[in-house]
């Protein structure tokens, strides 16, 4: 209901379904129905910038699902808006490890979130693994590779 809601553009309606579903007592039979609406509504504290609340939602999947990629990415990107590269390096790392290092849109923002931290050679070493794995991402080597190797060189 909560993801019909927000493909139906209602939010507010979305949000108020999700929250009735989170506020009930975790049951390991429905878990994945509880990892989802917390998931959405992190996901949707992320878009109107309530990053406390959707760290709150995500710290729940991640206390109950500790190898939850999507989580750990979401918690990535709360840090990165929160410019704090080091913490968002973090999450992107545990998130790229648990998707078995082949995961191009997490691989992409390691990197990133490395070279916003002066982690040049990480960042080059994480962008050569997807660009491994996935040779059509011809967009990492100008964004992240020509600039760390432009950063390393005097």
């Amino acid at each position: 209901m909560g993801l019909c809601n927000f493909m139906l553009k209602k939010s507010s309606d979305a949000r108020n379904y999700l929250k009735q579903v989170v506020q009930k007592d975790f049951a390991l039979e429905f878990a994945d129905s509880f990892e989802k609406a917390w998931l959405l509504l992190a996901d949707y504290y992320i878009s109107v910038n309530k990053f406390d609340l959707a760290e709150k939602e995500l710290s729940n999947v991640l206390k109950h699902n500790a190898s939850n990629v999507k989580a750990e990415e979401l918690m990535g990107l709360i840090k990165e808006k929160e410019k704090a590269y080091v913490d968002a390096a973090t999450h992107y790392e545990k998130a790229f490890r648990m998707s078995n290092r082949k995961n191009p849109t997490v691989g992409y923002r390691l990197a990133f979130n490395y070279l916003k931290a002066n982690r040049l050679i990480d960042a080059i070493d994480v962008s050569k693994e997807v660009l491994k794995v996935h040779p059509n991402q011809t967009q990492i080597k100008p964004d992240i590779i020509d600039k760390a190797r432009a950063l390393i060189r005097p």
